[in-house]
Formats: structure tokens, C-alpha cells, sequence
């Protein structure tokens, strides 16, 4: 099991809070809270996102509350946004550092102005202490709550280089020094603040009113005040207020928010709506079924949310080695004024050598990838799996639904003893009703068509992948494969033999159909391939996928018959646990596999294999629940869209680490021999983390389809 599923068992039973979170200026900000808060007893785990600017926390509420992990927040200086005071105390506290940055820097130019017009040294001294306690302050302030978790952090670096400045009289370089770190870190949140708006702009998009009937009047109110069942009108150019079922009206509604798709869908009477969609055309009438925090929309929202704050592998290590890294440094900073006796040097190291970069790389791309992957109608619930994408080898793909269309029709029904043809339909239709399977459906839909009336059976058994059985009338009827016939010691005719395996010959499905123990007949269903499902193959194939079979319960015949035409590997016959073990064949290879179904009938499948991916979620929750990633639409080409995506985030990924520790080795090397100034290091240690930033935000802008 992977990580991230391990993760969801281990903390299954206690509560968990995600507390929004003030003041983080850098990814160094974050790992100071998560500290803060781990040390807390009851505290499992603690998860904080510097560009999500929140607190993921596991606890035991019967060892800890909530309010004191809020407490371990604000306890090195950060602000905990949960009300609307405290929200503006955080804006005032944003606004502060920006005063302190445009005090620091027009005290330090005003030295620099008054030592090139040559006025007396003591006028530019002045200033440059001047800057130095404005530009020091909100740094060693920091540096200072964070000793007391006790911790150690980049302003503790800084801290440490500008007091050994002032020791040696370098009163104009470690001001500054300052000022470009001031400078640095609100470049740094300002870029990573625009990529946060653009994420939460993805799924901020609930209308705040909705238009209802109430006493036979249409009523703008409050969307918090709408009622479950009650009736929503949706005009022309509105986004739908709730998710609901149309009962009067048709319209043209853009799901692109919540599927990714381009073009718009034709909605009339009986159709599911959902919130956050466009209604392009058209005016409608909904009854509301979800309101509030029960719609689809923000049930995505908190998954988006949940997922992105979660650390992937490769954030986790990189976390882990940034805790002995400033320790290291400051080792490394204090032999060298040894071994040289030169403190500019031992200064410089300890400015050039804050791992921010090294911090920054990996949660900017995961963050951007999801946000990109949300805003195409692909559900990424963590980094973990984006990872695990990334590194994808072998992909295993369900066929029903899945490479076919999924819409199953009934193209002939066969009776073995001269039963009339309709009455067998009948008898399959009453036993398939409780069945969820996309053969049962066409068997019902088929009997629908023809006018009959289905009752509900008196008892029912499901036999997963083989067929059902229940109980009407007094008579015991059994619907399936043949292999549930013969568990059930109900022989078939030779004649029934031989029809069977012709139709499946060409591709079709049988179902066999028995009553009280003798055989009537058979129904023979058929589906399509999808248009897109060779080109998808290709493409998946293109993005160096190695191994892709296809795993259906289906007959030799329409599973051969497929393979062939995808050219694809594909075994057959299969039942729900057949399918798990062979996903767990595959792993014990040490390959990284994918399993790709509807996330219901294949759920089992989906959660053993490292990565589980439901096609066509926007429809059901148990598909976005079960599945790790949840494609909103059946829509095939996305899965080399999502592979793409996570292989492009696994190499920026790649390049924000080489690049962080090259760099960072590279400035310490030069550092070290007295080859790089305070001021010019400060330059490219903060030039450094802009551009890993920059970098992955590149992730945000790709095309994925």
C-alpha cells in the first residue's frame, strides 16, 4: 500500500482541523509551524502549505484541542485567519511588512546619498543603523519565537550574519543585506500569491444569491438560506446556484468548472445539474437536492484543497534534510572563521546558504499541477500520486465503460424452449433492478422501452462479476455468466452451448437467463468502443507507458476482439478479486501501476493499485471518494493528458532540487575562499528561490489535452 493510503488508515478515527493560516513569507515559515505544532502531545501529524497559506492537523481530541494547536500557530508570530478581526489584524500585519521594507530601503539609499555627496561619515553611519534596527527587527523578532519552539530558521541565519556585520563595523552591507531579504520574501509571496489566486479562482465560483419560488413569487435570497427540495430558477447567464434536478425548462449548460469541457451540454426536464456551472442558454427550474457544503462543487473544492496541501514524497525528504541543513551551515560558517580567520566570509556563507530554494521546489510544482489538472476536469488528490504519474510503467485499464462507451445495449434475446422472447426480458429485468452493473441497466432500459412494468424482487443476491439471483413470485430466478450457472449445478443444453459461444465469437455478452432451475434463454448485449479510445492508446503508449492491458470480466471472444483493435494485452474472464490480484502481481514487479475503471464495480481494483483513476466521477460520489485520481468525464484522452502533466511536474520537480543544491553549493564554495560579497550573495540567494518559484508556475499555464 502506498504511502498516502497508509497515511488515511493510520489517522482513520481521529479528528483532523485545516486552520487557515497569516503571515507566511517563505517556505522556511511553514516548516517553523509544522515544528510548533508537532511538538504538541496528541498532535499525529502536521502538514503546513506556504502557498496555500494553510495548516493540515491529525490530533487526538482526548490529549488536545483545537484551540491549543491555534495556539502552536500564533506562537512564532503568525496569525491564525479564522474570523473576520482576525483576518483584518493579518492584512494590517502584511501592511506592516511592507512599511518596514520602504522604511529599511529609504533609510539605506538616504546613507548611500549622503556618503556620495560627501557629507560627514557620521550622517551615513547613522542611517545605516537606522535601516539596520528598521530592517533587523521583524527578522531577528522571528528568529527570537522561533529559539523559543525551540527551532532554528533562516531568519536565525540572517540574524546571526547581520549582528557578526555590526560586530565588524560592515554597518552599510548588512543593512543591505536586510533590505534585500525584506525585498526577497515579499517578491517571493507576491509571485506565489498570484499563483494561490489563480488556484482559488478555480473553485471559488458559488453565487452568493439564488433566485427561488416562495409563496408563488420569485425571491432573491442569500445562497445559505436555500432549502433542500425547494425550487431554484436559473436565467440566461447565471451560474447555477445549487446541485439539482431540472423540472421544468431546458437550457445550455457549461460544465467546463467542474469536468474541464469545452463545449456545452443540452439540458432539459430530469436531468442533474450542478453548482458552479454555467447556464449559457435557456431558463430552467431546478429542485434543489444539495445545498451549501453539500454540492459537488464543494465537496471538489475540499478535495483540492486537502490534496494540495498534502506533502508528496519528495517534499517530505526534502523537509526532513532543511532541518539539518541550517545547523550544518552555521557549522560550516563557524570553521571557516576558524580555519581563515576572516568573519565577511563566515557572514556570507551564512547569507548564501538559507535552503529556501531547496524548501520552495517541490510543493510550488505539485501545487501548480493540481491547480492545473482541477481547472481540466482531473481530480489529483495529493502529491503523492502526482508523483507516482509520473513514474507510471504499467497501466491497466477496465473495459466496460472504461474503453467502450459504457452504454451496453440489448441486440438479441434468444429463448431455448420457445419462451416468449418478451416474457424472458421480463424475467431478466426483474431480476437485474437492484443491480448497478452497466449490463443490468441495458437489460432494464431494454424492458423500459418495450413498456413493461418491473416490480422489485422479493430478495436479492449479488454475485460480484458473475450475475444475481433472486427470489419473485415464488420462483427463484438466476441472471449471469455461465459460470454461476454451474455453481448453482444448473446444466445448459448443448444447443444453448454452441449459440453462446457463437455470439460471443462476435464480440457480444451473453446473459443467461434460468427459472426455479431450468434454463429459458439467453441475452445477448453489446457495446461500442470509444472514437477516442486507439488514439488515447497511442498517446498513453507515446508518453512511455511500457505495459497496457486491459482486464475485463467479459468473455475470451469480445475481450480478444477489442485487444486486437487497441493493441493492447488483455485478459478475460475475471472476477472483481481476480483483477486485484493481478494488480498486485504487477506491483510485486516493482513497477509503478495505475488501475482505470468507473471507481464502483472496479473499486477494489482502484485502491490496489499505487494509483486508482475513475473515470466519469462528476456523476457519483463513490467514484471521487474511492478513486486517487477522478477524471470528471469519461473522456479517455486525459489520461495521457494526466500522465503527461505529472511526468512534466516530476521533472520540474527534478530541476527546482538540482538547481537548489548546485546553487547553494556553488555560493558557500565561493563564499568560503572570499569570493563573493554579503550584498551580491543576498542577491542571488533570494534570486534563487524566485526562480524555482517561477519555474513551477510554469506548471499552471501547461496544456495538458
Amino acid at each position: 500500500m502506498d504511502k498516502g493510503k497508509t497515511d488515511e488508515k493510520k489517522f482513520e478515527g481521529n479528528s483532523k482541523v485545516i486552520v487557515n493560516i497569516e503571515s507566511i513569507h517563505c517556505g522556511d515559515c511553514a516548516l517553523n509551524i509544522e515544528r510548533s505544532v508537532e511538538h504538541l502531545p496528541g498532535v499525529l501529524s502536521a502538514e503546513v502549505s506556504y502557498v496555500l497559506s494553510s495548516a493540515t492537523v491529525y490530533y487526538d481530541p482526548t490529549r488536545v484541542e483545537e484551540d491549543r494547536i491555534k495556539r502552536a500557530i500564533t506562537k512564532p508570530g503568525y496569525t491564525v485567519a479564522d474570523t473576520l478581526a482576525e483576518k483584518t489584524r493579518a492584512f494590517w500585519r502584511e501592511m506592516r511588512s511592507f512599511i518596514f521594507l520602504g522604511l529599511c530601503g529609504a533609510t539605506l539609499a538616504a546613507s548611500w546619498i549622503t556618503e556620495w555627496i560627501g557629507l560627514a561619515p557620521v550622517f551615513p553611519t547613522v542611517l545605516s543603523i537606522a535601516s539596520l534596527v528598521i530592517g533587523g527587527y521583524p527578522i531577528v523578532k522571528s528568529a527570537i519565537k522561533t529559539l523559543l519552539i525551540p527551532d532554528l530558521n533562516v531568519d536565525t541565519l540572517v540574524s546571526i550574519a547581520a549582528i557578526s556585520a555590526v560586530a565588524v563595523g560592515a554597518y552599510h552591507e548588512a543593512a543591505a543585506v536586510l533590505f534585500i531579504m525584506l525585498l526577497g520574501e515579499s517578491l517571493e509571496g507576491l509571485t506565489v500569491g498570484k499563483a494561490r489566486k489563480a488556484i482559488a479562482s478555480l473553485i471559488q465560483l458559488s453565487p452568493k444569491t439564488a433566485w427561488v419560488m416562495r409563496d408563488g413569487k420569485e425571491v432573491q435570497v442569500p445562497i445559505e438560506e436555500v432549502q433542500v427540495n425547494e425550487v431554484v430558477i436559473v436565467k440566461p447567464g447565471e451560474r447555477i446556484p445549487v446541485d439539482g434536478k431540472i423540472i421544468s425548462g431546458c437550457g445550455s449548460v457549461n460544465q467546463s468548472t467542474l469536468t474541464g469541457e469545452s463545449l456545452p451540454v443540452e439540458k432539459g426536464i430530469g436531468d442533474k445539474v450542478y453548482c458552479g456551472t454555467f447556464n449559457e442558454a435557456g431558463s430552467c427550474e431546478l429542485e434543489a437536492t444539495q445545498i451549501a457544503d453539500d454540492t459537488k462543487l464543494a465537496h471538489i473544492k475540499r478535495l483540492i484543497i486537502e490534496a494540495q496541501a498534502e506533502k508528496s514524497p519528495t517534499q517530505r525528504v526534502m523537509d526532513r534534510f532543511a532541518r539539518y541543513f541550517i545547523p550544518a551551515i552555521i557549522l560550516i560558517a563557524l570553521l571557516t572563521f576558524l580555519f581563515t580567520g576572516e568573519m565577511i566570509r563566515a557572514i556570507t556563507i551564512l547569507i548564501v546558504a538559507c535552503p529556501c530554494a531547496l524548501v520552495l521546489g517541490t510543493p510550488t510544482a505539485v501545487v501548480a499541477a493540481i491547480g492545473n489538472a482541477a481547472r481540466n476536469g482531473i481530480l489529483i488528490k495529493g502529491g503523492v500520486y502526482l508523483e507516482q504519474m509520473g513514474r507510471l510503467k504499467t497501466l491497466l485499464l477496465d473495459k466496460t465503460g472504461t474503453l467502450t462507451k459504457g452504454r451496453p445495449q440489448v441486440s438479441e434475446i434468444a429463448s431455448f424452449d420457445g419462451a416468449d422472447e418478451k416474457k424472458l426480458l421480463y424475467w431478466a429485468a426483474i431480476a437485474e433492478k437492484r443491480s448497478e452493473h452497466p449490463l443490468a441497466k441495458a437489460v432494464t432500459e431494454k424492458a423500459e422501452a418495450l413498456g413493461l412494468t418491473i416490480p422489485h424482487p422479493q430478495a436479492f443476491e449479488n454475485f460480484r462479476g458473475k450475475g444475481v439471483k433472486v427470489q419473485w413470485d415464488s420462483k427463484t430466478i438466476v441472471v449471469g455468466r455461465a459460470d454461476l450457472l454451474k455453481d448453482e449445478g444448473i446444466e445448459l443444453p448443448e444447443a444453448a452451448k454452441g449459440l453462446v459461444e457463437s455470439k460471443e465469437s462476435e464480440g457480444m455478452t451473453s446473459l443467461l437467463v434460468t427459472m426455479d432451475r431450468h434454463p429459458l434463454g439467453a441475452i445477448f448485449i453489446s457495446d461500442t468502443l470509444r472514437e477516442d479510445a486507439r488514439t488515447a492508446i497511442d498517446r498513453i503508449k507515446g508518453e512511455g507507458v511500457s505495459e497496457i492491458w486491459m482486464l475485463t470480466g467479459d468473455n475470451e471472444n469480445a475481450a480478444a476482439k477489442i485487444s486486437k483493435e487497441l493493441g493492447v494485452g488483455y485478459e478475460a474472464k475475471l472476477y472483481p478479486e481476480d483483477k486485484v490480484k493481478r494488480v498486485k502481481e504487477w506491483k510485486r514487479k516493482g513497477r509503478v501501476v495505475a488501475m482505470v475503471g468507473d471507481g464502483v464495480n472496479d473499486a477494489p481494483a482502484l485502491a490496489a493499485a499505487d494509483v486508482g483513476i475513475a473515470m466519469g466521477a462528476v456523476g457519483t460520489d463513490v467514484a471521487i471518494e474511492t478513486a486517487d485520481i477522478a477524471l470528471m468525464t469519461d473522456e479517455l484522452l486525459k489520461i495521457p493528458g494526466v500522465i503527461r502533466l505529472s511526468r512534466r511536474a516530476l521533472r520540474v520537480i527534478k530541476e527546482n532540487i538540482v538547481f537548489a543544491i548546485a546553487f547553494n553549493t556553488v555560493l558557500v564554495f565561493l563564499s568560503a575562499n572570499g569570493w563573493m560579497t554579503m550584498i551580491l550573495g543576498a542577491i542571488l540567494h533570494q534570486g534563487s528561490s524566485l526562480l524555482v518559484i517561477l519555474n513551477s508556475m510554469r506548471l499552471l499555464r501547461k496544456n495538458i489535452t
